[in-house]
């Protein structure tokens, strides 16, 4: 225990929690969908028989259900639970996933990337819920932090092992999706609904979740309006990295697929690591400015180097930017919408943060691929891919610290709310 203390902090002895080892669980598998097929996309181009531009919506089809249900999937949790969305997401999820080692047809492949997708809306934003429905404060923050943790993990094991199996087959990797099978049987066995949202049951009448007016209200008041549109600029600067890191990896720097699975996995590792400092950081500093400006402003020179990397080392160093600020950054704003909800519409409030920030993951790969396009007559494919990744990442900072000032100067007024 006094190990984990010293790197995790004091309330590190929630990892013995059951329900919470259970989350951590699921949240190993939530990121599979992108991680596992973003070391890929070169190689899957000749298996499907598309071009770099199209390949990109196995990307997009998979992030794009999410704007639109996870919304929904929050309104249902909160009124029936958390349980029964999250073994329906993680079923589908990893059904679908596997379900891709059967076809080469495109048309297939992005209607069983959509169901995955779909799949994916009952998982991460009820388990962000879970974790705000199970603690408050500086616990719920170290808990958001470890439960990123676990997606760091995931995110750094996985795509090592598709990188390396596709060389064998390109079907072996989507087995890995099965992993979603066994989890939703641990969720069924073992994970308990928080008895803090029974108690706010019954105070409620019954439903347990407020109106979509209450909601409309609180995504207005300034520092939740921040923070939710703040949610989609680490999404964006992570999916530019995942759909590009690949095309940079192999058609800029002469790599291979392992490799680019390689740069996927120091990222990550480097995300889980910031993942698991937010606690200290939100006890270190008086707001979240500081944190939030400075992981994003990682995550998009981050991307820039990636971009501008005259070889692999350099693309490296990228990654390790890019992924501790991500892991930074994501965790902050996700345990800024469970802070600023009143608990009846803590799970809604989270499902619009995360259905909003799939916004951004899933239109990274078609903006950048539009912009790639536009400039690639006058540019040449090389630097229009460069110029395009280091464009976004200035905007990403702009942007990232319009919102940073806005949840700093109305925070403290809006958590009470």
């Amino acid at each position: 225990m006094g190990r984990l203390e010293t790197f995790f902090g004091e309330d590190a002895d929630l990892i013995y929690d059951r329900s919470f080892q259970v989350l951590l669980l699921g949240s190993v598998v939530s990121p599979l969908g992108a991680s596992v097929v973003s070391p890929l996309l070169d190689t899957l181009t000749g298996v499907y028989g598309v071009g770099e531009a199209r390949i990109g919506l196995m990307m997009a089809v998979f992030t794009a259900p999410s704007i639109v249900l996870i919304p929904l999937v929050g309104v249902l949790s909160d009124r029936y639970g958390r349980k029964p969305l999250l073994l329906a997401g993680l079923a589908l999820f990893g059904a679908a996933g596997v379900a891709l080692v059967g076809t080469t047809d495109f048309r297939v492949v992005l209607a069983l990337r959509l169901l995955q997708g779909i799949g994916y809306t009952g998982i991460v934003p009820v388990l962000i819920a879970a974790v705000g429905d199970l603690y408050a404060g500086g616990r719920e923050a170290t808990a958001q932090g470890l439960r990123f943790t676990a997606v760091g993990v995931s995110l750094t094991v996985f795509p090592l092992i598709a990188g390396i199996v596709v060389g064998l087959a390109w079907q072996y990797p989507f087995y890995l999706f099965a992993l979603g099978l066994p989890a939703t049987v641990a969720v069924a066995l073992l994970f308990e609904e928080p008895t803090r949202r029974s108690a706010r049951t019954e105070a409620d009448g019954g439903d347990g979740g407020g109106t979509f007016r209450d909601l409309a209200a609180l995504v207005r008041t300034p520092a939740v309006a921040a923070a939710v549109v703040g949610r989609t600029i680490p999404s964006f600067l992570w999916f530019c990295f995942l759909t590009y890191n690949s095309i940079v990896v192999v058609r800029l720097l002469d790599g291979t697929s392992g490799q680019a699975g390689m740069l996927v996995a120091i990222a990550s590792v480097a995300s889980s690591l910031g993942a698991t400092q937010v606690g200290r950081l939100t006890a270190a500093f008086e707001t979240r400015r500081n944190p939030l400006l400075g992981g994003t402003l990682a995550c998009a020179v981050g991307l820039a180097l990636l971009g501008t990397a005259p070889s692999l080392p350099v693309a490296g160093v990228g990654s390790v930017c890019i992924g501790a600020g991500f892991g930074v950054v994501l965790s902050l704003y996700r345990s800024l919408a469970t802070a600023l909800a009143p608990e009846a519409l803590r799970g809604s409030l989270v499902s619009v943060a995360e259905s909003i920030g799939r916004i951004g993951s899933t239109t990274a790969p078609l903006v950048v691929g539009a912009l790639v396009a536009l400039s690639r007559p006058t540019l040449g494919f090389v630097d229009a891919v460069r110029y395009t990744l280091v464009g976004v990442a200035a905007v990403a900072i702009l942007a990232g610290g319009v919102c940073a000032f806005v949840v700093d100067t109305n925070g403290p007024q809006e958590a009470a709310v």
